[in-house]
């Protein structure tokens, strides 16, 4: 038997113009690929500074309100962390300070997920390597990725810009500026993680969380300190969100905070292109451990193999989201204390969770909040279906004794049950740590966990609504599917503190949710939640039984 050479040697070393022969064709094809996911981004990360504007004139519609507002915000750690500083009084000044930290990690996290689909998802499923066989360039394939991504960002930078500017041109630039570059910052991370893990979950897992340290230190840095009448806190200055909010868009603009950022992304581009430049095609710095030689009980059926997939990435979420809900339910307790005597601020916390006492509508916000942010998890579990089809690892499996809906039935258990797991971990954190602040563990414990798990049938829904598109739309299932998550994420976690209508609370299944603890709750929100989940899950079952297995 002939033995098959090994393909994957150590190609020569090539320089100049080769490096990036294909490089135009392959943005192309890249813009093609990411046709509905880019605009959906862009217009929801983009229209939400507009948005914000409209709704903070018709809230604060005196110059004394808009006064009152920044300094009780600035004089509050709990709201700074939340939010970040407050550096002006105007309209402007206000949008940048509710939605600029957001609108920035927003920016990082789609960037980073356009840069790993075009990277090393495509060194993982094996077309890249064919590509490379022709007349591409060893740096072609990350250069029109960190392309792509550019051309997101600066259409991003624009319609900011565009939206903004009858509040001043250069408040509007800077603001624009500050989230597109912070964009390209976190493309530069993601495009390194791509070129040392070996996997694409891997790579989109580090620079996410890179994303998440980034939020954390500014958090709190800005907790720590006021910086309205002085310098951040330096924490702050660790964290690209932090340069952007140093900007201070429509505030005696910082245009050499808006430099940090352009220079840590030129380093990080420069770090992958060299990188990238020193290993094969579908290679890594950091390689996989060889397994054992045999397979353990746990992966002798289809269970146990998305059980082994998918069990990092779920422990990880009930652990950050555990420690997130513990740390929310020691400021609930203190919620009087954040909100003070501002009449503004006390109609924002009960616009986000309800009319009820304040303390449990602080709660029900954040606990809503915590149910809109897991979508992101019960999305990237159901995807993990369609990367085991592109990846060629499916068919292994389906040409055994294995059904499509019993293989699809294994990743959809940890899809539809991990949320439960993981709002039951937050929701008993929570519950304990208010508990343990009022002295009433016996009487909190079961409301706040109880409220958790309320947020269940929503979160199916997105779940859902990604097992439609995987079933009936599989080409547009990762692209459609995240502007989907972008969209609910928005609608309810920016909507209601923004006051914003009915019809756009709506989009978001979590608006149709009792705003738990607190208000009475009815059978009928969960009843036609969990119907609707049945019915998009039913059909995307159905249409992966029909149609043909792609790539």
């Amino acid at each position: 038997m002939t033995a098959v050479a090994d393909t994957r040697v150590a190609a020569p070393e090539r320089t100049g113009s080769r490096d990036l022969a294909g490089t135009g064709t392959l943005l192309r094809l890249a813009l093609r690929r990411d046709r509905v996911m880019i605009p959906v981004w862009v217009l929801v990360i983009g229209l939400t500074g507009n948005s914000t504007l409209t709704r903070l004139k018709s809230t604060y519609d005196t110059a004394a309100d808009r006064a009152e507002v920044v300094s009780d915000m600035n004089g509050n750690g709990s709201m700074r962390s939340m939010l970040g500083t407050a550096f002006g009084d105007s309209y402007g000044a206000l949008t940048a300070w509710r939605v600029g930290v957001f609108l920035a990690a927003f920016a990082g996290i789609m960037s980073l997920l356009l840069v790993i689909r075009h990277t090393r998802e495509e060194e993982e499923s094996g077309r890249q390597e064919a590509l490379s066989a022709g007349m591409v360039g060893r740096r072609a394939g990350l250069t029109s990725a960190l392309l792509t991504v550019a051309i997101a960002n600066a259409a991003l930078t624009l319609l900011i810009t565009a939206t903004l500017a009858g509040e001043g041109g250069g408040g509007a630039l800077a603001m624009g500026l500050g989230v597109g570059l912070t964009g390209m910052a976190f493309g530069g991370v993601a495009a390194i993680t791509a070129q040392i893990t070996e996997n694409a979950r891997l790579a989109r897992g580090l620079a996410a969380g890179a994303v998440g340290v980034a939020y954390m230190l500014r958090l709190i840095g800005d907790a720590a300190k006021d910086a309205s009448e002085g310098s951040s806190h330096w924490m702050v200055w660790l964290s690209p969100i932090g340069w952007a909010e140093n900007a201070r868009p429509f505030a005696n603009e910082r245009w050499w905070a808006l430099l940090l950022l352009a220079a840590f992304a030129a380093v990080t581009f420069g770090a992958a292109y060299a990188l990238a430049g020193r290993r094969d095609v579908g290679a890594s710095f950091l390689a996989s451990r060889p397994g054992p030689p045999a397979a353990g009980s746990s992966l002798q059926g289809v269970y146990g193999l998305a059980w082994r997939l998918q069990r990092g990435t779920l422990l990880g979420w009930v652990l950050g989201i555990a420690l997130s809900a513990a740390g929310l339910g020691g400021v609930a307790n203190g919620a009087d204390d954040i909100v003070g005597d501002s009449e503004k601020n006390r109609e924002i916390i009960e616009r986000m969770g309800g009319a009820q006492n304040l303390s449990d509508a602080f709660l029900a916000a954040m606990v809503a909040i915590l149910g809109v942010i897991l979508t992101v998890y019960s999305a990237s579990a159901v995807l993990r279906l369609r990367s085991e089809e592109t990846d060629q690892r499916a068919e292994p499996l389906l040409s055994n004794a294995v059904s499509r809906l019993r293989w699809a039935a294994s990743h959809l258990v940890i899809a539809y049950l991990g949320p439960v797991l993981v709002l039951a971990a937050g929701g008993l954190a929570m519950g304990l740590v208010y508990g343990a602040a009022t002295d009433d563990m016996g009487g909190q414990l079961p409301r706040v966990l109880g409220a958790s798990i309320a947020q269940v049938p929503a979160v199916w829904v997105v779940t859902s609504v990604l097992v439609f598109l995987f079933g009936l739309l599989p080409s547009y299932t990762t692209s459609v599917g995240w502007g989907v998550v972008g969209v609910v994420v928005t609608a309810g976690w920016l909507g209601p503190a923004l006051d914003a209508p009915q019809s756009v609370l709506d989009i978001s299944p979590f608006g149709h949710l009792p705003k738990l603890p607190g208000e009475s709750a009815s059978a009928t929100p969960f009843v036609w939640l969990l119907l609707l989940s049945a019915v998009l899950t039913a059909a995307g079952l159905w249409g992966l039984r029909r149609r043909d297995m792609t790539n």
